[in-house]
């Protein structure tokens, strides 16, 4: 007895193809729970249904052959379990999902998987300071512009902004401390996204503590380093930035000057034409990412985690 295959049946023989893609463009709105209640179907078999489907996704995308990239991590569960996401910075979509870490031989997994050739066609490479990421791709894709994440760096100015806010707190009592206490997301917080509660509480800790209105005001004006289109600018005014660190007993803030300088070739290569891309795509996805750890919660399934990642920015079919 021979058993005949039709185009229009998915892999399981008792769905067909239309119905596996109605389920899988579901699952992208909602939870496996809720498609499975809405179905009458076994929450296994809607899983298994949406990863056929997103495999056709990628199938029908192609594949990649990027230009620009975005190396970043995730952290996947407790316990620094990191796995490493590439995305395409012009098509803007997530290509690669993988290795074990964050180490160097887990980023040379994507450079094995995307080939010799296609390597050398990458002409950028965004990431954070991580060295692991920078080693592998300087020596695999030479000929790429190494570009150190925005995002990433201001991410490090806050955090010394949070020290400033701690030692000042550990430092006053009474009265002047009280002004500190519970303002940690809005002094990290841009003042255009606070409300306007957020922003009263904003002037009121400014006011009170000259320390933390200059280290405000610093982490404030540092993002005006990537307006500049020369790199001698970029330069001055990030001379310029440190030299009003003197006598502001900010130590956080001078550790934070230091890493720039030892990684400047890597921030001033955005002033180049050729290499101003949407560093914010990268943030953008990993909130996005987050969104889908949050809905895929208690699954252990990483080929799924990998599978919701890469076809999270592809449109449905």
């Amino acid at each position: 007895m021979k058993q005949e295959k039709l185009d229009w049946l998915a892999k399981n023989p008792f769905y067909t193809k239309r119905f596996a893609f109605f389920v899988g463009r579901r699952c992208r709105v909602t939870t496996i729970k809720d498609v499975a209640q809405e179905t009458h179907l076994d929450w296994k078999t809607v899983k298994e249904l949406e990863k056929q489907y997103m495999r056709e996704q990628l199938r029908r995308a192609g594949t990649p052959a990027p230009r620009a990239i975005g190396i970043d991590e995730i952290s996947i569960r407790k316990g620094h379990t990191y796995r490493i996401v590439v995305s395409d910075l012009i098509r803007r979509r997530p290509i690669w999902f993988g290795g074990e870490d964050r180490k160097e031989a887990s980023m040379a997994l994507f450079y094995d998987w995307l080939g010799e050739k296609k390597s050398r066609g990458i002409r950028l490479a965004v990431m954070d300071m991580w060295k692991a990421f920078y080693n592998v791709t300087a020596t695999r894709a030479p000929q790429a512009a190494i570009l150190y994440d925005k995002f990433h760096i201001l991410r490090h100015l806050g955090d010394a902004l949070d020290e400033v806010r701690k030692s000042e707190y550990r430092r006053l009592s009474g009265q002047d401390r009280s002004y500190i206490k519970g303002q940690k997301y809005t002094l990290l917080s841009h003042r255009e996204n606070l409300t306007l509660k957020g922003r009263q509480a904003l002037k009121k800790v400014l006011t009170a503590n000259k320390r933390l209105n200059t280290a405000y005001l610093l982490r404030e004006s540092f993002g005006q380093l990537w307006d500049y289109e020369s790199e001698g600018w970029a330069r001055r005014f990030f001379e310029n930035w440190r030299a009003s660190l003197k006598w502001q007993r900010l130590k956080p803030y001078e550790k934070f000057a230091e890493m720039i300088d030892r990684h400047w070739d890597g921030i001033a290569a955005y002033c180049k034409p050729e290499n101003k891309v949407a560093l914010g795509f990268v943030e953008g996805l990993n909130n996005k990412i987050r969104v889908i750890q949050r809905r895929a919660y208690g699954l252990r399934d990483e080929e799924y985690l990998r599978l919701k990642v890469l076809t999270c920015m592809l449109a449905k079919i």
